[in-house]
């Protein structure tokens, strides 16, 4: 097990998410495994997050929406910054994960981002991190957000790019690293063969400007030897072993030796890079 924040991290409790992203398919979203994930992500991606949260300018009074959001840390810090006089509005289609209820500013409600009309109100800020990837209608959810969101507000979106740094191991220098790159390529042939788009994150900048954003930007940013990012690598693997094995895309010898040395911390293990994009709405 490790250890992130005061939370233990056990690969076995993980629900198995679709490589990177598919952090919300769970079988008990009240589970140990599912706070524990939660957990995680927060540790691999808070910090970036709310810098760029920082950067668009938020601060006291503004309105935002959390889309997809999957879990409280994100959605505690908006709610400091806005303060008393702002509005947090959280939605999933699953808030299982709310374990107390919600105080102003912050309003948690069930949304479904792809088939809903969005909430009205006129957001200063609209973030999503880790949703797309999830969402068969990419295009209506985006096209939902930006209706969202007041003239000059902000749109700041986060999504992987499997195909940017394809590795799990990019300091491939010993069989360890040799063995751990193979299986991300299976990995990457198993989620090409069910139709996800590796590339989606690298889109982002084209997909806000052709929405009519303006001051588009992006940054990449992936971890590299994270406690959290390791912690993953292993559940990815253990939640994909039917489907690899099925496929011939690898051995259970082959993820039980990769997993048990996942466990000895001694791979520096990279996730997918995290693509951020925003921009202001005229």
């Amino acid at each position: 097990m490790t250890r992130i924040d005061g939370h233990l991290l056990d690969p076995r409790q993980y629900p198995g998410p679709r490589a990177l992203s598919d952090h919300r398919q769970l079988s008990d979203s009240g589970s140990s495994g599912a706070r524990s994930c939660s957990d995680a992500f927060a540790a691999l991606f808070d910090t970036t997050t709310f810098g760029h949260a920082e950067r668009l300018g938020i601060g006291p009074g503004w309105r935002c929406w959390e889309v997809g959001a999957g879990g409280t840390s994100v959605i505690s810090w908006l709610a400091k910054r806005v303060g008393p006089t702002g509005r947090v509005l959280a939605t999933d289609i699953d808030i299982s994960w709310q374990t107390r209820a919600a105080r102003s500013p912050l309003e948690v409600r069930i949304h479904d981002i792809a088939a809903d009309p969005p909430p009205v109100g006129g957001f200063d800020l609209v973030h999503a991190r880790l949703v797309l990837a999830d969402v068969a209608d990419r295009e209506r959810a985006l096209a939902s957000m930006l209706r969202a969101l007041r003239p000059g507000g902000r749109l700041l979106v986060e999504e992987p790019d499997f195909a940017l740094q394809p590795l799990a191991c990019p300091d491939e220098h010993g069989p360890a690293q040799e063995a751990a790159n193979r299986l991300r390529r299976g990995v990457h042939a198993l989620l090409t063969e069910r139709g996800t788009d590796l590339a989606y994150g690298r889109r982002l900048p084209r997909l806000l400007r052709d929405a009519g954003l303006r001051q588009v930007a992006s940054d990449v940013y992936f971890p590299l030897a994270s406690p959290a990012a390791a912690a993953l690598e292993a559940a990815t693997l253990q939640h994909l072993r039917p489907d690899l094995t099925a496929a011939g895309l690898a051995t259970s010898e082959d993820i039980d030796h990769h997993v048990s040395t996942v466990a000895t911390g001694t791979l520096d293990l990279a996730t997918a890079p995290l693509v951020s994009a925003w921009g202001r709405k005229a």
